[in-house]
């Protein structure tokens, strides 16, 4: 018996010859276009040629002769994710419009494919928006969770990646850092290398050339005398800024950092159960840009995520 096939939303916007060569890869095309002829292959009911775009909501008739392929062969996207990777994605986007789309990266996914990594944010996005150029204008750490921006065209990625240079863009980030910090907000103004950092620009080797790192910081709440809520505004891009940061000028690594992090105290009981979620608790959960079509500022805050959520709502922390 024929099957029919329900299109889902992280689906929208694939044609039909695609959609078949995706679930059905032992399948080759000239059989496609046979069945599409004989009506085996249909759309609602409709008769079709092979190249309609498909539209979530869509109902396309699957014919017994290709079931065999689909026992036989593992449906696959032909990257590292999967279909399922895609609709959680898809889940995390809020806002979405002609010229952008921002999401609340989850901790652990990369944004950039590399050496080592199975799955990436770059690839998933163009799979989720087949029909537009999307490219990144800004990076997150893969440990880091929160806003991403990314353009769909030429324009707004050029506009967008003025701003997030020139820092006309603002983020805002929290983090849950492990310690206590003895001034309770100020600017944090030093030079960053390769992991390691410098209060005094002339203890710096002659032959390496420094980069500045600034961050504005303010203590939010505090508790047991082990953690601390910070809110921080980097004011430049520097890799592991804010992670070198907490560590070596505020003496209070970010929970959860298995590179610069050290254990200060033990934590028992319920929250310390809460803290063992080995996820970084740090969160991009502001984003300040002007739109790059409208010209209009747009200020964008996230939702934590639950590893920090529940541990925020234990101690009782305020969100800015």
């Amino acid at each position: 018996m024929a099957e029919f096939v329900k299109i889902s939303q992280v689906e929208d916007g694939t044609r039909l010859l695609r959609w078949f060569l995706r679930h059905y890869p032992g399948m080759l095309q000239r059989d496609f276009y046979k069945l599409c002829r004989g009506g085996q292959i249909r759309i609602n009911s409709s008769r079709c040629k092979g190249m309609e775009v498909l539209t979530a909501g869509d109902v396309v008739r699957i014919p017994p002769t290709l079931q065999s392929y689909q026992k036989s062969v593992k449906v696959e996207t032909g990257e590292k994710y999967s279909l399922s990777d895609l609709e959680k994605l898809r889940k995390c986007i809020v806002h979405n419009d002609n010229d952008i789309v921002v999401f609340n990266k989850p901790a652990g996914l990369a944004v950039q494919g590399g050496t080592g990594i199975k799955k990436s944010l770059d690839k998933m996005v163009v799979a989720l928006f087949p029909y537009d150029k999307m490219s990144l204008v800004h990076r997150l750490d893969k440990e880091t969770s929160g806003l991403l921006v990314v353009a769909k065209n030429q324009k707004a990625a050029q506009d967008l990646s003025r701003q997030f240079q020139n820092k006309t863009a603002h983020k805002e980030y929290l983090a849950l850092l492990n310690g206590t910090v003895s001034e309770k907000s100020g600017t944090i103004d030093n030079y960053v290398i390769k992991g390691c950092v410098f209060e005094n620009i002339n203890k710096i080797p002659k032959d390496i050339h420094p980069q500045r790192a600034v961050t504005d910081y303010k203590v939010l709440g505090e508790a047991s005398g082990l953690l601390t809520w910070v809110l921080f505004s980097p004011k430049t891009g520097r890799t592991h800024q804010l992670r070198l940061h907490s560590a070596y000028s505020l003496h209070a690594p970010i929970v959860g950092d298995d590179l610069y992090g050290i254990t200060r105290g033990h934590l028992d009981g319920a929250l310390g159960a809460l803290l063992k979620s080995q996820k970084l608790f740090l969160f991009a959960y502001k984003i300040t840009f002007r739109h790059p079509a409208t010209g209009k500022t747009i200020t964008l805050r996230a939702q934590l995520p639950d590893f920090m959520q529940s541990v925020v709502k234990f101690l009782e922390f305020n969100l800015p």
